[in-house]
């Protein structure tokens, strides 16, 4: 069983590298309009090149899981500006696509929690399917589709679980194929738990990516381990490696809060839950410090008996 990590958008440690740099709408408003166009490009060009740092970053550490930040292009999805952020940066993003292609990245989105289709509210909806429109130009502006996904949380249950689902089922549909073949699912902390999502995702063909953190947050009375093999199954069709986020809480207190770091202790249940099915899946780090908490878990998890480490970020056991 071969299990790789990676990590999401910063590298910590490179300098000024953060890809997430951005412009509220009233600083944007504020600005000339000869201005405004300018101030996009500088800073979406600063995100671009703090990316491409990052993947070479990656690259030299043979990290080939990488979640790119969501915020890439400030006021991308803006019903008052959503501008062409194409064109301009046509070099860069098919520089960024030729790292993911040369070394084999297998590269991700994970839009916030407030793209969801279970929304009685329409605009709610018709924004949902602006941002996974825009993660989706990004990816094919890299030519990163062959690998790349966008995931997302189900959503609220707006005090009727049933009906939000029947919801979430219907505008599932409006989404173009070519977007929703990217497109996987989530297990969250509060709302929707594994059973639940898992069955969303059969029902929808759509791969299931399990949050280990979440569902110890949110059980709903489920046992991991009677549901494990299936979620892994969920990618079979898609002929693609299953994918995996791990996190550890703050504190008993914050618990839904990501600690700075990921306790062996806490994930090593689930690890040994997986070695029982034994297939090949990749794990996505979500923890305050990033890549050095990726790379301090894998020391940990190759001093385990049985378990030998193949690179800087992957693992066999």
């Amino acid at each position: 069983m071969k299990i790789r990590f990676g990590y999401v958008a910063n590298a910590l440690g490179l300098w000024d590298a953060s890809p997430s740099k951005t412009i509220t709408f009233a600083r944007y408003s504020a600005l000339s309009k000869s201005e405004r166009m300018d101030k996009l490009k500088s800073v979406t060009a600063q995100n671009l090149q703090h990316s491409k740092r990052i993947l070479y970053y990656n690259i030299a550490h043979e990290i080939e899981l990488y979640r790119f930040s969501s915020s890439l292009v400030p006021l991308a999805t803006h019903p008052e500006v959503m501008w062409d952020f194409v064109t301009p940066f046509k070099a860069e993003w098919e520089e960024l696509g030729q790292l993911i292609r040369q070394f084999e990245l297998r590269t991700s989105f994970h839009p916030n929690q407030f793209t969801l289709f279970t929304s009685p509210r329409d605009e709610v909806t018709i924004n949902a399917m602006r941002d996974m429109e825009y993660h989706y130009k990004m990816l094919e502006a890299m030519d990163a589709l062959e690998r790349g996904i966008i995931n997302i949380h189900i959503g609220g249950a707006y005090g009727d679980k049933e009906s939000a689902l029947g919801r979430f089922h219907q505008n599932i549909k409006k989404i173009p194929a070519n977007i929703k073949k990217h497109m996987t699912l989530e297990n969250d902390d509060k709302t929707y738990d594994i059973e639940e999502t898992l069955i969303a995702c059969e029902q929808e063909n759509i791969p299931m990516v399990l949050d280990y953190h979440h569902h110890m947050a949110n059980k709903g009375g489920t046992d991991l381990s009677n549901y494990l093999s299936r979620i892994f199954d969920t990618w079979d069709r898609f002929s693609a490696i299953p994918k995996v986020h791990l996190s550890s809480p703050k504190s008993d207190q914050a618990y839904r809060s990501h600690a700075d770091y990921v306790s062996l202790e806490y994930i090593l249940p689930f690890l040994k839950m997986a070695k029982v099915i034994n297939r090949d899946f990749d794990i996505m780090i979500e923890a305050k410090q990033k890549n050095l908490a990726m790379l301090k878990l894998i020391e940990e998890i190759a001093a385990v008996r049985g378990i030998k480490r193949l690179s800087s970020s992957a693992v066999e056991w």
